[in-house]
């Protein structure tokens, strides 16, 4: 896992985005790990789902050490794309885990197995079919409204998943451990009796929006330097 990711969170990098108008590109909602407390980020590793794991396997010759193998099986409720040999492959070919537009099954193997692995819940049934695969199965897969290629990185904890290109990554990172930093700090603050609305100014904010209502609390917090939303 990236450095950088560390003792940050996906809501953290999702602000980031946020503050510096980077596209926020976020899994669709119900995208979590198999077992809590699970986390990854690395460069995507795509690969489009047809029936058969010999997608998997193909991806994994080119895989680079820490990559997340990205599965695209169309958001299907209909079948279990994923099981625990193909999790031990990716571990094997120095994956950091998968994240599956889709189900996973095999639960019990995949927590002993320890690789982090988020999809939208668990179901017995593999696939029956097998379909043609397309030319660019390895290229770029589809996650929900977005398109992930190896030029995107893959961020993943309890809250869901995200995808940020590459060449922005580090920026949002730093973005991401700014906003944290303050968070901490008006959290301190909170427990030591000062409440958020007197960090805020929120007084002055309400008395300022009263005279003009197109000031926002985002923009009141921008001016201020506080943070709890972007």
């Amino acid at each position: 896992m990236p450095a950088d990711f560390a003792g940050l969170s996906t809501a953290l990098v999702a602000d980031a985005c946020v503050r510096l108008g980077v596209e926020l590109r976020a899994a669709p909602a119900g995208i979590v790990p198999v077992t809590a407390g699970q986390r990854l980020a690395g460069r995507a590793l795509p690969a489009r789902h047809y029936g058969s794991v010999d997608v998997f396997l193909e991806a994994f010759g080119a895989a680079g050490p820490g990559d997340v193998l990205v599965v695209d099986n169309g958001g299907r409720t209909d079948e279990a794309c994923v099981g625990d040999l193909a999790v031990l492959e990716a571990g094997a070919a120095g994956v950091a885990g998968l994240v599956i537009w889709g189900l996973h099954r095999d639960t019990r193997e995949l927590s002993e197995i320890g690789l982090p692995v988020f999809s939208y819940g668990a179901l017995p049934a593999g696939p029956v079919r097998v379909d043609p695969a397309e030319p660019e199965a390895l290229v770029s897969a589809r996650f929900g409204p977005h398109v992930v290629t190896a030029d995107d990185v893959v961020f993943g904890d309890d809250d869901g998943v995200l995808f940020v290109a590459a060449e922005q990554a580090s920026e949002v990172l730093d973005a991401a451990a700014g906003i944290h930093a303050t968070e901490r700090e008006q959290a301190r603050r909170i427990l030591a009796g000062e409440t958020l609305r007197v960090q805020t100014s929120f007084d002055a904010y309400l008395a300022r929006r009263a005279a003009d209502p197109s000031y926002t609390f985002r923009r009141h917090l921008r001016r201020i330097g506080g943070a709890i939303e972007e």
